[in-house]
């Protein structure tokens, strides 16, 4: 005879730093996905860590760590900076909120 089970489960807000209660939750979504993005040129580039962190003015160490998602040695300024030294265009949009949603975001999206 079959048990049923019910699973109970919280649906994501989109940004598993927020979902988790982080400080500055938005930020590290950001730094997340401005990273990805980067790893995805280098790999798609097929460059060595050596050779991407030449181009990006960084050590391979540094590159390491960039793949292996661990920014905590990041800021947003410096990982703009390699996406500009991969020749990639950024667009940064400043919006006013409504005053029902007081709350400021960051968000990045990539084409």
């Amino acid at each position: 005879m079959a048990e049923d089970y019910t699973l109970e489960y919280e649906e994501s807000s989109g940004n598993i730093f927020a979902d988790l209660d982080f400080p500055n939750a938005e930020e590290h979504m950001a730094k997340v996905e401005l990273a990805h993005k980067i790893n995805q040129v280098i790999q798609k580039r097929d460059l060595k860590q050596a050779e991407a962190a030449q181009l990006l003015g960084t050590t391979q160490a540094k590159i390491s760590l960039l793949n292996k998602g661990r920014l905590k040695d990041f800021s947003l300024e410096r990982l703009l900076k390699y996406l500009i030294k991969l020749d990639l265009d950024i667009k940064i949009i400043v919006k006013s909120k409504p005053r029902s949603h007081p709350n400021a975001t960051i968000s990045v999206s990539a084409a």
